[in-house]
């Protein structure tokens, strides 16, 4: 017993001391100086960034842990630094990176130093050989910086990678495999992302024998590839080339050669003719994605053999007539199966007695021609996703679907025919729902909110739903996205809808016969961004409601009957760049001060008084048009931003300003039918009037408002077909202008 106890004592003597020698909880002190000069190297590209938010916890307390910080991980035994990540998500000046910062961790297995702005490598020491240093480094992730090519020969020298991520760099050219050829251990190489424009010598690749994925997808391979040394990769499991132009034909038969292939990513690599018959020779292919190419024909009834696929995509190919799904029937471990076609040309064949044997999570079967749900759903229990939008279906929304499939989370039937929208009978999660693009009429449903509580996306727009807007909908807590647009809806928004949706970015109510005020009081929309509810039946003030949406982007209430003045705080949201409240009864004097950038839509309006002279701003387009303002045409300040300025049907007078010449990137002067006289500036001449191009136009914003803007009205009010003469648009708009005048 004695013997126990004093054996028990000496256990605990020899744990205390590895514990002292091994620190316990400290890490190695060389590398928590190491790891401070990679913070210290970091932090010297970036000017905004304080010591204490870039990587926090990196601190110089000589107590603190250096295995517990963060990005960081340890050998529990040895306290060694076995994982380092420098992700920070601060902006960083492009930099290059110097090796010898990493020598300290001679133990490291993993390396991220992904979207680290990084652009080449550098060891003044050791040069090329600069990574062998790092013998036990296993995985490398370099991708989503600025490397080129001439980092290549640094990585020959970490001989111990079995993984090596290089996507989104600027490699470019045909690669240098031959300076890789000392990796030999490499099971996976991502290259995708990058601006390779020359033929893949594959014939290198043989020194990379190991190899099991390889990742080259998301390119610019232009030229031929050297596809039969693809053979020679006998081990490779992965093989991504998607979204590459290759010249020339695609022997096909080099992949069925390929027997361990388990992923085959061929996606949007001009891949023209029917399925190969010898790819149901890939038994053990777990994922195909043939989408984005040219094919055509059928599925082959060698597919049936492929029973180890779960995943297989065809859609947006150039398949046309009856197409069948048959040869799928047996394979019991598809779980997504995704089908389009480019033009509406295919039918998809489906016997209703067909019963496959899988069990689907995800089906998509856009722009397929067909007339009903397919019956073999009916026997799908764990779908998840369900796309079926741009066919020919009609009659009643099925309910079955989202009784029968309890963890189905999307449900796409946009542009079909349905008429009849039923509700499900008991609550389901659903939580993206699109049934736009229909004929669906009747009253929408009032439980509609109380039933689907949990959609973040529900999109109904382009029907024909009439009644109220339901109180139920106040119940969606998670909605983000609502779109009922182009209904016949009517009557108050509900005030348990605008208190209660606080998680709405993007509400859009347009094209509706909404009435009373909106917003008048508080509301908890406090995430909204985009804000459309034109084209309905709105009246009275701007509301107090909508002043406390300060996030906008976007808001249009035009052509509706919202009256008094326009409250100068909409014009100072600091985010706003595309505001339309034209079409209304608004009144009073434009407010002095703007901070809007882009688009301001205020025509067909009441206001009166003078434009003030500050009112541009950074505005690109401004419509004035159809108001009672007087005065003089200002000299407007603090803008370079004017594209399109339109203010006729006004009451303007005096003679046109010799500054407005001053705007360069005047593209349409509007400032007919006002009482303006004088003459018009001889500077004119000098303006490129007419429209801009569309690589011109890169703001979305107004973009946006170009897409639905009034050169119809101009076009019809000129009686002029062709506006690419930049002068015509001023000689036109003058014409009016000299008629005033006489």
């Amino acid at each position: 017993m004695e013997g126990k106890v004093f054996s028990g004592q000496k256990l605990i003597l020899v744990m205390l001391l590895l514990g002292h020698l091994h620190g316990f909880s400290s890490c190695i002190e060389k590398e928590r100086k190491a790891l401070l000069e990679l913070k210290k190297f970091v932090m010297s590209r970036c000017e905004e960034c304080e010591y204490d938010s870039v990587l926090p916890t990196w601190t110089n307390d000589t107590k603190s842990d250096c295995c517990q910080w963060e990005n960081i991980k340890c050998n529990r035994t040895s306290r060694r630094l076995t994982g380092l990540s420098l992700y920070t998500s601060y902006y960083l000046e492009i930099s290059l990176l110097n090796l010898s910062l990493l020598h300290p961790f001679e133990e490291v297995r993993s390396l991220d130093l992904s979207n680290s702005r990084l652009n080449g490598l550098v060891d003044d020491v050791e040069g090329y050989k600069s990574l062998r240093r790092l013998r036990n480094l296993q995985i490398l992730n370099f991708s989503s910086n600025e490397f080129n090519n001439s980092i290549f020969p640094f990585l020959n020298a970490a001989t111990s990678l079995t993984t090596l991520s290089l996507r989104r760099n600027n490699m470019y050219g045909p690669i240098p495999l031959k300076e890789l050829k000392n990796l030999t251990n490499l099971e996976l190489l991502d290259l995708s992302g990058n601006r390779i424009d020359g033929s893949m010598p594959v014939r290198e690749f043989p020194y990379l024998k190991k190899l099991k994925a390889l990742d080259l997808s998301s390119n610019g391979i232009y030229s031929s590839m050297e596809w039969q040394g693809l053979k020679n990769l006998t081990n490779l499991e992965v093989l991504s080339l998607g979204y590459n132009y290759f010249d020339g034909p695609i022997p096909i038969e080099v992949f069925c050669e390929m027997k361990n292939l388990q992923e085959l990513d061929l996606r949007g690599i001009n891949f023209v003719g029917q399925l190969p018959l010898c790819f149901g020779n890939l038994n053990k292919l777990r994922f195909l994605d043939l989408s984005s190419n040219q094919l055509t024909g059928n599925i082959p009834p060698s597919f049936s053999s492929l029973e180890s696929l779960e995943y297989l995509s065809l859609s947006d190919n150039s398949f046309e007539g009856f197409f069948s799904l048959n040869p799928l029937t047996n394979l019991t471990k598809l779980k997504v199966f995704i089908f389009s076609s480019k033009d509406d040309m295919v039918q998809v064949k489906i016997e209703s007695t067909w019963q496959p044997l899988f069990q689907l999570s995800v089906l998509v079967l856009r722009l397929c021609s067909l007339e009903k749900i397919p019956n073999f759903l009916m026997y799908q229990k764990n779908l998840h996703v369900v796309d079926l939008s741009g066919n020919r279906i009609s009659g009643i929304i099925p309910t079955w679907l989202l009784e029968n499939n309890p963890e189905l989370e999307v449900l796409q039937l946009k542009n079909n025919s349905f008429t009849i929208f039923q509700m499900p009978t008991s609550v389901h999660n659903l939580q993206v729902l699109d049934f736009s693009e229909n004929n669906i009429g009747g009253l929408f449903p009032d439980n509609f909110g109380r039933v689907l509580p949990n959609l973040v996306h529900m999109n109904g727009s382009n029907n024909g739903f009439q009644g109220n807007f339901p109180s139920s909908m106040g119940e969606m807590y998670n909605i983000s996205f609502l779109d009922l647009s182009y209904n016949n809806l009517s009557g108050e928004l509900p005030q348990s809808f605008v208190s209660s949706c606080f998680s709405l970015s993007i509400l859009q109510l347009s094209h509706n016969k909404f009435s009373g005020h909106f917003l008048p009081r508080q509301t908890n929309f406090t995430s909204l961004i985009v804000l459309r509810i034109n084209n309905n039946l709105f009246t009275g003030k701007i509301g107090v409601g909508l002043l406390t949406l300060v996030d906008l982007c976007i808001l249009d209430m035009s052509n509706n009957f919202l009256e008094g003045e326009l409250p100068p705080l909409l014009l100072v949201f600091e985010y706003l760049n595309f505001l339309d409240l034209s079409g209304n009864l608004l009144s009073g004097a434009l407010p002095s001060h703007v901070s809007l950038d882009n688009v301001l839509f205020l025509h067909n309006n009441n206001f009166t008084g003078p434009i003030p002279d500050t009112f541009l701003g950074s505005i690109q387009i401004l419509d004035l048009r159809n108001n009672k303002l007087s005065g003089n045409i200002p000299q407007f300040v603090d803008t370079q931003d004017i594209s399109f300025l339109l203010l006729r049907g006004n009451s303007l007078t005096g003679y046109i300003p010799s500054t407005l010449c001053e705007f360069s990137k005047m593209r349409l002067l509007d400032l007919s039918d006002n009482k303006l006289n004088g003459f018009i500036p001889s500077c004119f001449n000098n303006l490129s009037f007419g429209l801009a191009r569309k690589e011109e136009i890169t703001n979305y914003y107004v973009a946006v408002a170009l897409e639905s803007f009034y050169l119809g009205f101009y076009k019809s009010t000129f009686v002029v077909e062709n506006f690419s003469s930049a002068k015509e648009h001023l000689i036109l708009c003058m014409a009016w202008i000299c008629q005033a005048m006489n």
